[in-house]
């Protein structure tokens, strides 16, 4: 009897480990969500992209498949340095163990003052750290993004710095002269390296207020901000789109 008590005892004990574990609080996911969004709106790539593994699959909309840390910085850098920001707003997120996943919509506002929605999946997995980063993300738009009515002409600005990483820093993170340059007549800004020579810069600029524009790099505002990312003035070419 005492034999049969004690194999019932260990079933029991059995049946009750082999149950699956309790889904995990979701929040670890989202609280990570709310700190992508934060980092894109503020040009923050270095941040950004901590929160990727680093295999990570990117899928962008209309680009193949590529991955890794470099993938990131490649897709969410041109998507910073063109000025755009946005919203993402989680549908569904769920956790079981060390992996998860969250779907849900976004709204972008674009350098130029138009707008995109669309609807992105992400998977998730929880590093030895205890740190839960992105392992796949995919999105795609709801339609062709709404463009502002504003009329907009293009510029590209060439020029010489004394040092790439300086001048390059000025246009990452908050405050950044995106800023600067949105705010007087440039919808967004391209920045622009020349690979041979890396201290050969450019800008490629979508302006809908020329004028403002140039007040604003003609001013002492303007040449002091070139002067503090090392801008060689007698280098500066600037070349108007024919229409």
């Amino acid at each position: 009897m005492k034999i049969h008590i004690a194999l019932l005892s260990c079933l029991v004990i059995a049946a009750g480990c082999s149950e699956p574990a309790p889904p995990s609080d979701p929040s670890v996911i989202t609280s990570r969500s709310d700190a992508w969004e934060r980092a894109l709106n503020d040009r923050d790539i270095e941040t950004l992209a901590t929160l990727y593994t680093d295999d990570a699959r990117v899928m962008p909309p209309g680009q193949p498949l590529s991955s890794g840390t470099q993938a990131v910085r490649d897709a969410f850098g041109a998507m910073i340095d063109a000025g755009i920001t946005g919203t993402l707003t989680p549908v569904e997120t769920r956790v079981s163990g060390a992996v998860g996943y969250s779907v849900g919509t976004y709204e972008l506002q674009l350098g130029d003052g138009g707008t995109a929605t669309g609807k992105y999946a992400e998977t998730w997995e929880r590093g030895s750290d205890g740190a839960w980063r992105i392992s796949n993300d995919i999105w795609n738009a709801d339609a062709p993004a709404e463009r502002s009515g504003a009329e907009k002409s293009h510029l590209v600005i060439l020029h010489d710095v004394e040092n790439f990483d300086r001048w390059i820093a000025a246009w990452r993170g908050e405050d950044s002269r995106h800023d600067l340059f949105e705010a007087n007549g440039a919808a967004h800004v391209h920045t622009m390296q020349n690979r041979d020579e890396p201290n050969r810069v450019g800008l490629i600029v979508s302006v809908t207020d020329r004028a403002a524009l140039f007040d604003m790099i003609e001013s002492e505002e303007g040449r002091a901000a070139a002067a503090e990312d090392g801008v060689v003035a007698d280098t500066i070419t600037v070349l108007d789109e024919v229409r």
